[in-house]
């Protein structure tokens, strides 16, 4: 909904079947409701991805214990889980909501080993991204993804998009 009522009050009602959101005379249906629900105290009630860690907001979806992350369309989860290889110790890959930043189909790393990072979806500080990259040697706060996995990653996140690490 982004905007709150001058209530400060919404509700969910459910129209058809389906979930929908209601504040002040607006009704909107599908995802859109689902991610803006609240509880009947007027808090904001995250929806859950069935399967992930995430919320419906998440566009990406990363499990750093499972070492697995998802693709979500619309609230629901349009690939995955698909394997990962993140950061380690030394140098672990950030957890917390982000956004995406930027997309480079064919980046080679600024680091001294100057490695290949392709179909690159740059999301938190410090150049951390999504991208191909091995699935046995730890990235370095970045999480690698099999080839098929990262062009998919690639071709479905655009600037802006929610990305959450869990």
């Amino acid at each position: 909904m982004g905007r709150h009522s001058r209530s400060g009050r919404a509700r969910a009602v459910v129209v058809a079947g389906s979930l929908a959101a209601v504040a002040v005379g607006v009704l909107v249906t599908g995802p859109a409701a689902q991610a803006a629900t609240t509880s009947p105290a007027g808090a904001a009630s995250p929806v859950p991805v069935a399967g992930t860690p995430c919320t419906a907001t998440a566009h990406a979806c990363v499990d750093l214990a499972r070492k697995q992350a998802w693709l979500i369309t619309d609230g629901a989860v349009s690939r995955g889980p698909v394997r990962i290889e993140p950061g380690d110790a030394q140098d672990p890959t950030p957890v917390g909501t982000f956004t995406v930043q930027w997309k480079d189909q064919n980046h080679v790393s600024d680091m001294p080993n100057r490695a290949p990072m392709p179909f690159s979806v740059f999301f938190a500080d410090g150049g951390v991204a999504f991208h191909e990259g091995s699935m046995t040697n730890p990235s370095y706060g970045c999480v690698h993804l099999q080839h098929d996995d990262a062009v998919a990653f690639f071709n479905g996140l655009a600037v802006g998009d929610e990305v959450q690490v869990h």
